[in-house]
C-alpha cells in the first residue's frame, strides 16, 4: 500500500499531527507544497481552521489534486472553537470525485490560551490508535 502524507500548519498542530502519522507509517510528512506526483493508495491530509476555514493553500492543494493518483484520503485536523476542517476538506475532496474514507480524526488545537497546550500527549496518543485503525 502506498501512503503519502501533506498537511497545511500555520501554528505547527498539523505538522506535529503529521509527524505522528509519519512515524506509525514509516512515510515522510511533507507540507501541502509538495504536490502528489505518483500514485497513491492512502493520502493523509491534515489542516487546521483559521477564521472559520481552512487555508487558501489547502484549498489551492485539494483543487490541484489529480483524482486518478489518488485512491483515497483520510482526514486530520485540529481546531478551537470552529468546526472540525475536515468537512470542508471533504466537501472540496468529493467535488473532485476523489474517495474520502468515513473515518476522521480531530482533536483540539489551542488558539492563546484556549486550549492552551493542544494537541497534547493524550491527543497525539489517540491519533496514533486512529491511524493503527485505518492501516
Amino acid at each position: 500500500m502506498t501512503v503519502a502524507i501533506r498537511y497545511f500548519s500555520r501554528f505547527g498542530h498539523s505538522a506535529r499531527m503529521a509527524e505522528v502519522i509519519s512515524q506509525i507509517t514509516g512515510v515522510k510528512a511533507e507540507d501541502v507544497s509538495v504536490p502528489i506526483t505518483e500514485s497513491v493508495d492512502v493520502l493523509y491530509l491534515g489542516s487546521g481552521v483559521m477564521l472559520g476555514k481552512i487555508s487558501n493553500e489547502m484549498v489551492d492543494f485539494i483543487r490541484a489534486l489529480n483524482s486518478e493518483k489518488v485512491r483515497r484520503v483520510v482526514c486530520f485536523g485540529s481546531c478551537a472553537i470552529i468546526k472540525s476542517p475536515v468537512h470542508q476538506m471533504r466537501s472540496l475532496l468529493e467535488l473532485k470525485g476523489i474517495t474520502v474514507d468515513k473515518r476522521s480524526f480531530t482533536c483540539k488545537g489551542s488558539m492563546g490560551p484556549l486550549y492552551a497546550g493542544h494537541p497534547n500527549a493524550l491527543d497525539l496518543e489517540n491519533l496514533k490508535n486512529f491511524i493503527q485503525t485505518i492501516n
